[in-house]
């Protein structure tokens, strides 16, 4: 039993780190204009050496590699590792809570997509359109998989939240960006609007931290423009996979 265990683990990691060097392509060429639509192999950025299979291996080559091409040193983004190990961890975590079903694919897919999302938030304050589609396809198929929420509380969960961020943003300019109310939209079809309320306070709880110490040490001046995709992908996260336990708890608490 043991070394069974040891076995899918092992498999899921494999297979988690190479998706992440998959969505490592998708941060790197999606905010680019028809970088997609290249045929052209994996190349550094600075040689455009073409890369060779043994300095694509996830996380392994990093590591051999020191961080550097091989051809002219350029420095690799830390980015490329970590993207690759946080799905490696995802696959494990998946499996465990969700076992060998369909809901573990389900939740990876979007867990991953949600992780793409906050990297290239981060890095170009925006949230490409194709991704927040790929969100509202696993919403629909959450129809299905996860029928904890009926089709009302996913319909209502779409507008429960986006539409006061919309709100919000045409009362205050700039409040929030068109990503984060079309993404806020698509995940709340895919929890239904119990979860959605969830997700959003742990959301707001951990972009509020976040504003706080980065105006604190002067990264970040009062009023200007934060990113909040990756707070938005972190608690739907963690909603999609511990919702109704949280929910369940606080509930337990507010009845004594």
């Amino acid at each position: 039993m043991m070394y069974d265990l040891i076995t899918i683990y092992t498999f899921l990691v494999i297979v988690g780190a190479c998706i992440g060097s998959f969505i490592n392509v998708v941060i790197s060429r999606l905010p680019i204009k028809g970088a997609f639509l290249a045929s052209k192999r994996s190349r550094c950025l600075k040689c455009d050496k073409e890369l060779k299979p043994y300095d694509m291996i996830p996380i392994l080559s990093w590591l051999i590699l020191k961080g550097h091409c091989r051809n002219c040193k350029m420095k690799i983004p830390i980015q490329y590792p970590l993207v690759e190990l946080s799905c490696a961890l995802l696959a494990v975590v998946t499996f465990m809570r969700f076992g060998l079903s369909l809901e573990t694919i389900l939740a990876f897919g979007v867990t991953v997509t949600l992780l793409a999302i906050s990297v290239i938030d981060l890095q170009t304050s925006k949230i490409p359109n194709s991704l927040v589609i790929a969100i509202a396809v696993f919403a629909v198929a959450a129809i299905w998989f996860f029928p904890h929420a009926t089709l009302l509380e996913r319909v209502i969960g779409f507008f429960i939240i986006s539409i006061p961020l919309l709100i919000i943003t045409l009362v205050v300019n700039g409040a929030f960006g068109g990503g984060d109310i079309k993404l806020m939209a698509a995940c709340g079809f895919l929890l239904g609007w119990q979860d959605t309320l969830l997700a959003f306070f742990i959301a707001l709880l951990l972009g509020g931290v976040c504003a706080i110490f980065l105006i604190s040490t002067g990264k970040r001046a009062r009023g200007e423009h934060m990113v909040f995709g990756p707070a938005i992908s972190l608690g739907v996260a963690i909603s999609l996979f511990f919702g109704y336990d949280i929910i369940s708890w606080y509930l337990t608490l507010i009845t004594f």
